[in-house]
């Protein structure tokens, strides 16, 4: 299945479709990462080293128009906050009506290539202003992958927003803050080389697989979800990738 609203989209990214089906369905929001079009929407990212190793241009990303569609979306967020948002709360009423008539529960991914706290942005529906995306579409199962580490969305939404927190080893006091994830409730992502050096257990916690599917809000608590290397990821020497 396929859907495209002005901001979201779904049926083009390889990962997602695994657990797309008659249960779920996830759209992404794709905007430009790190600096790349003049303010810094992943804040840990030069911490974590994984600008170069970062997914931007992994499949239909290596495409330009791809990329201008991403920093036209980029700039809007920058310049415009209130029509932007207004036009998620548009493009997420698309899609729960598009979900429902198909009897798919929604799920969103507003940070595909990006770290936003979506958390701190309120939003207006019907009429009301709202702390966050989260409380205005309470219907909607949102996660996402971060790393910062203090996120403590639970404090800030009514329980439909998951996130798991990315690992790095590229820089001693970032690894270090796996502890401050895991107080807070947060699964760890890490990333390896080559998937037959994924171990069953890493940072004290076992260890599951990650690619079998994108669908982080059904994984157990207390677990590191393993992923292995991609695209530019595989060359990546800074620590960022594990092996």
């Amino acid at each position: 299945m396929s859907w495209k609203g002005n901001l979201l989209s779904c049926g083009s990214n390889a990962k997602t479709v695994k657990g797309d089906g008659s249960e779920y369905l996830t759209a992404i929001m794709y905007l430009k990462p790190y600096k790349t079009a003049g303010i810094n929407l992943c804040a840990m990212a030069e911490q974590a080293k994984c600008i170069d190793p970062c997914l931007v241009g992994a499949g239909r990303g290596q495409m330009d128009s791809v990329q201008a569609g991403r920093l036209r979306k980029t700039e809007w967020f920058i310049r415009d906050r209130q029509g932007f948002m207004a036009q998620l709360v548009a493009d997420l009423e698309s899609f729960v009506s598009y979900c429902s008539k198909r009897g798919i529960q929604p799920c969103v991914r507003l940070n595909g290539t990006s770290d936003i706290r979506w958390e701190l942005i309120p939003v207006q529906r019907g009429g009301h202003t709202l702390g966050n995306v989260f409380l205005a579409f309470p219907m909607v199962t949102f996660y996402d992958y971060t790393k910062i580490a203090n996120r403590k969305v639970t404090h800030t939404t009514p329980g439909n927003y998951s996130l798991t927190w990315s690992y790095s080893g590229a820089n001693e006091a970032y690894a270090k803050q796996h502890a401050i994830a895991k107080a807070n409730g947060l699964n760890i992502a890490v990333v390896f080389r080559r998937k037959g050096d994924i171990p069953t257990e890493f940072l004290g916690l076992p260890t599951i697989d990650g690619d079998r599917d994108d669908m982080r809000f059904l994984d157990p608590k207390g677990v590191v979800v393993a992923l292995y290397a991609k695209g530019k990821a595989k060359q990546d020497q800074s620590g960022f990738v594990v092996g």
